[in-house]
């Protein structure tokens, strides 16, 4: 177990979450310091990282299930707060970490873990999330960051429809869970949410949506982003909708056509 513990704080390992690469470092109980190995593993990421392919990084710490939660966020956020200002100081874009957020405790049950040990060492961790840039084209961003201006496109592969449908997927949900914390932080930014459809006959300005019959399918997507931003807490008076319907195909593919952007209205 001692070997397990020395091999997990002296290393970054590579897992998939939602088809991102992430990186996780993990601490020893109740501490938010880095060993020097452990500091030159972040260093060590940075250097090998293409930050040129990097549109942004977000940062997640979080602790095992024993403590009092108070303690625990404080005690995770400064875990995070740890890799954020190793990673500043080493040169890495400042402007690029999008999202630095503590989650606090890991809860589990004690009775249904079959290693409760190596279990509580592996929630003791930061991930850090690699949004790499993303496949819409030039000057198309993959998601909320400092310094947008108006004008600025917004579009990100994980939030997609499926055919016919303006129903949001889980996958498109924990995107938009992210960027809501990131637009609470940034309450200044205004943005519009525009639709698309794919699929659709020319003789027509837009798709029908199998659910309601109507054919408003790009509306329907814009209005469901909308609603589900308002429901965490982004204010209705930030953002408005429209549907773009086959206006603006990518050429990149159906699934891409069945989508919705954020243009940025005032900063």
């Amino acid at each position: 177990m001692k070997i397990t513990l020395a091999l997990l704080s002296l290393f970054f390992c590579t897992v998939s979450a939602q088809q991102k690469p992430v990186q996780t470092l993990y601490f020893e109980f109740d501490r938010f310091d880095l060993t020097s190995s452990q500091k030159k593993a972040v260093v060590d990421f940075i250097k090998n990282i293409d930050t040129a392919k990097v549109e942004s990084i977000q940062i997640y710490g979080y602790c095992d299930d024993r403590g009092a939660d108070d303690y625990n966020m404080r005690l995770s956020n400064n875990r995070a707060r740890t890799i954020q200002d190793l990673l500043v100081e080493n040169g890495f874009n400042h402007s690029k970490i999008v999202i630095l957020e503590g989650k606090g405790r890991v809860v589990i049950r004690r009775d249904t873990v079959e290693n409760l040990h190596e279990t509580r060492l592996k929630n003791r961790r930061v991930d850090l999330i690699v949004v790499k840039k993303n496949s819409f084209g030039k000057d198309v961003y993959s998601s909320f960051k400092d310094k947008l201006k108006v004008g600025d496109r917004i579009c990100i592969e994980s939030i997609l429809f499926d055919l016919g449908s303006a129903k949001l997927t889980l996958t498109a949900k924990k995107e938009l869970d992210k960027m809501a914390v990131t637009l609470l932080k940034h309450k200044n930014i205004r943005f519009e949410i525009r639709g698309h459809v794919c699929c659709t006959p020319e003789i027509y300005s837009d798709g029908i949506d199998k659910e309601t019959k109507d054919r408003k399918l790009s509306w329907n997507r814009a209005k469901m982003v909308f609603n589900y931003l308002s429901s965490k807490k982004v204010s209705k008076n930030r953002m408005s909708y429209q549907g773009c319907g086959n206006k603006y195909p990518l050429g990149k593919g159906d699934n891409y056509d069945r989508r919705v952007e954020f243009i940025i209205t005032k900063v």
